[in-house]
């Protein structure tokens, strides 16, 4: 945060102008301040362009691009502007949909980072760009030089596919690669962090800027701060509450959690989620060491770091999530046609099926293979953490608490007991255990800044998890607005989440609407979309009456027959053509009135 006694301390600005901007900056964080100094640099060049005395030609600006479901891009790339420009360099900072297309054509120099969402969907926010690249306008960029981070997740078989369909979308144009493209898996940053230095030497030596002002760049990120929790130093927060919030007779298992976060200097908004630091569990571990009779106390060294293979296994390594590139070294060690033929492009689906049913043990107990410890940890993905949405606002819970809604994923494969593995670890924990946690910001999924504006919740299962803090939110903040949930569940009396808040916030006009589907209580399946549809009038005049739709959950079917519904609304009450439905939402889209939490 910037001090206020540095801004009354500049030169240039009188007492009012200091205390104009001492309110406009209160309570800005990092990525609001980068993208205002933007803002105002512009603003800086167009008055200067009045002056009588012509102003001095810019160097070459460079633009950043993102395009981010979950956030990640768009930290990375938010972090990458502040490098640029704090190397003394010209640079601004885009999201796809508010990037201006027609001045593609005049790009100079391009950097690109986008996530591809499960099997190769583009986020959100980058579909119109990507269709636009892909389309007959177009336009040729013989004089662009640019460079492609794809963010993407090994467990699917379309791996990185929307970064590489822009990086060579960009070559066809005639666009010039200033590096190669760099694919991250969910470890992003073993890739992101040396792909930015690059990036920022090379956009040195484009731009001609001295080396000098690099090195002082490089060294202003290097000067030690104070402690901040991150990703890479998580904070150990106490577990207060772990309580099933799902009825007896229920075979699943949901938990509403409380961890405390006092002193951890987190600040969260509705909407961001918790990073949470996992272990595997032990009878996982014993069962791979077993079936590749490989000692769990045997030192094992991999890039620098010595620890005993146990360790490596249950605190370092992913065990339930496969990915293709240890599939195909398997395949290459076994020599298992089956394995083989799954991975040829032409058996996509084969593979996705695999990829997504089979863990590791599952792998090695079908098709065997010999590996050495040290090849085992080399090729096994690092263990990524598991991201949870949160449930609590912290205007109800002072900046103290978060809490979670986690539903525990646990099955027979087989015979044999399977899990997920970062909710296995968390449920197992018992109150007044430590996990290690971070915060992930979310800025597209966010309340509306008018608290007048209505808003439309759709959370099945639980995916209705921000939507509690949302209307917390809005209690302890005074919003007029309307709110309307749509929830769903199998069975009313034993998976109605948190049923008496919903209950009691109805009661008091805190919720003005709840619509609920449980789809195996009646004889035909009923689904959120099928409520939605029966609304269809209403939820119609909530959204053209400038309300926002908000989804969260599962990203494979329930998201896209919501969204499939949300299309045949608009044709039905709109009145609109297929073709003039689907711009309607991506025009919600473009808004920002309609955003989807989706995973």
């Amino acid at each position: 945060m910037t001090k206020v006694a540095d801004i009354r301390g500049l030169p240039s600005l009188n007492d009012g102008e200091a205390r104009l901007l001492e309110q406009l900056i209160e309570g800005l964080g990092r990525d609001a301040l980068i993208g205002l100094s933007g803002y105002l640099a512009d603003l800086a060049r167009q008055a200067s362009s009045t002056d009588d005395t012509p102003a001095p030609l810019a160097p070459a600006a460079a633009t950043v691009l993102y395009g981010s479901q979950t956030g990640h891009a768009e930290h990375l790339a938010a972090d990458l502007v502040a490098r640029i420009r704090a190397a003394g360099l010209s640079v601004r900072l885009c999201a796809a949909d508010e990037y201006p297309r027609r001045e593609l054509k005049d790009e100079q120099l391009l950097l690109v980072i986008i996530s591809t969402q499960g099997d190769g969907d583009p986020p959100d926010n980058a579909r119109e760009m990507l269709d636009f690249l892909n389309g007959r306008r177009a336009p040729r960029l013989e004089s662009l030089r640019y460079a492609v981070l794809a963010l993407g997740d090994s467990s699917y078989p379309q791996f990185c596919d929307v970064g590489r369909q822009v990086d060579g979308k960009l070559a066809a144009l005639g666009g010039r690669r200033m590096l190669p493209l760099a694919e991250a898996d969910v470890d992003f940053e073993t890739i992101a962090t040396p792909w930015a230095a690059q990036v920022l030497e090379q956009t040195r030596v484009l731009l001609g800027r001295p080396a000098s002002a690099v090195k002082a760049a490089e060294l202003a990120h290097a000067v030690p701060s104070a402690p901040e929790v991150t990703r890479s130093h998580p904070f150990a927060a106490e577990l207060l509450v772990n309580q099933r919030i799902t009825g007896r007779r229920s075979d699943r298992d949901v938990r509403h959690m409380e961890l405390l976060t006092d002193g951890s200097g987190l600040s969260y908004q509705p909407g961001d989620s918790l990073g949470v630091w996992i272990e595997q569990a032990d009878p996982l571990v014993e069962e791979i060491l077993d079936r590749l009779e490989l000692d769990g106390d045997a030192e094992v060294e991999f890039s620098g770091e010595t620890m005993p293979l146990h360790r490596w296994l249950k605190e370092r390594r992913e065990l339930t999530v496969l990915t293709r590139p240890f599939l195909a070294a398997h395949a290459d060690r076994c020599r298992a046609a089956p394995l083989r033929e799954a991975l040829d492009p032409e058996h996509r689906d084969r593979l996705s099926q695999l990829l997504g049913t089979w863990q590791l043990a599952d792998l090695l107990a079908h098709h065997p293979a010999e590996w050495t410890a040290g090849d085992l940890i080399a090729t096994l993905r690092p263990l990524a953490p598991r991201v949870y949405s949160i449930s609590s606002s912290p205007l109800v819970c002072d900046d103290e608490e978060v809490h979670l809604t986690v539903a525990l994923v646990d099955y027979r494969l087989e015979g044999t007991d399977r899990w997920g593995a970062g909710s296995r670890y968390l449920t197992d924990l018992g109150e007044g255990a430590h996990a290690r946690v971070f915060l992930e910001p979310n800025q597209r999924f966010r309340l509306p800044v008018d608290g007048n504006r209505d808003i439309i919740m759709i959370g099945p299962g639980t995916g209705v998890a921000p939507f509690r803090a949302f209307v917390q939110h809005r209690v302890a903040t005074g919003a007029r607005g309307r709110n309307w949930l749509f929830f769903g569940n199998r069975h009313f009396r034993s998976e109605f989440l948190y049923q008496v808040e919903w209950q009691e916030a109805l009661a008091k006009k805190q919720l003005h609407r709840l619509d609920l589907a449980f789809s195996r209580d009646g004889a035909e399946r009923v689904y959120v979309q099928h409520k939605m549809q029966e609304q269809a009038a209403e939820l119609y005049a909530w959204v053209e009456g400038g309300a926002h739709v908000y989804i969260c959950g599962d990203a494979s079917r329930m998201a896209p027959d919501v969204q499939s519904t949300l299309v045949l609304i608009g044709m039905q009450q709109g009145h609109l053509s297929a073709e003039g439905a689907a711009e309607w939402l991506q025009t919600l889209t473009r808004e920002g009135r309609y955003v989807r939490d989706v995973y």
